[in-house]
């Protein structure tokens, strides 16, 4: 082996063994472990703590601990606290669960849709939206605008994704900094 063919492969297996070890985002200072599924690592981020507890109180749960694979736009807790006042507390009591429900799986989509994947398929498509289905079977669609991704409900309102590529053993979590609103 001559030395410029080590140093070479040597350059290699560094980049490689980078790639293998490089770090989730951390989200709200928490570290996000990719062995970890979405609710394991949701619980440990200090900005998603009304998220949590909606997801506790509409028993979905046990559902985002399920295989998947699942897409997450997660809500941080001031993309809460702007909703109006009330709503949160509303939407939280047990007789508005179905209601809840509705509203949270307005924020997950089927499959692991990373931000590229979403930022190619906008690109792509002939209108700079991507448009797709959330598992409630409301109407979502992407757009990139210079370097940040937004999610749009069905009334037009966008949430930034904020950080990106957040990776769970189920799926990927995108941090929104608002509130998707089912219609």
């Amino acid at each position: 082996m001559t030395f410029k063919t080590l140093i070479a492969s040597s350059a290699t297996a560094i980049a490689m063994a980078t790639a293998a070890f490089a770090m989730n985002p951390t989200v709200g200072g928490a570290p996000m472990l990719e062995e970890k599924n979405i609710i394991e690592n949701a619980v440990n981020s200090p900005i998603h703590t009304t998220l949590v507890a909606a997801v506790q109180a509409a028993d979905l749960v046990e559902t985002l601990q399920g295989e998947g694979p699942f897409t997450v736009f997660a809500p941080v807790n001031d993309a809460f606290a702007a909703l109006p006042a009330g709503t949160v507390d509303t939407l939280l009591k047990p007789e508005n669960k179905a209601m809840l429900q509705k509203v949270l799986t307005a924020h997950v989509v089927a499959g692991d849709w990373s931000a590229q994947d979403i930022i190619n398929a906008a690109r792509s498509s002939r209108d700079g939206f991507y448009h797709f289905n959330a598992v409630s079977g409301d109407a979502l669609s992407a757009k990139v605008v210079g370097s940040n991704v937004y999610i749009f409900d069905e009334s037009g309102n966008a949430a930034k994704v904020t950080t990106a590529d957040v990776n769970q053993s189920n799926g990927v979590i995108h941090v929104v900094n608002s509130v998707l609103v089912p219609k």
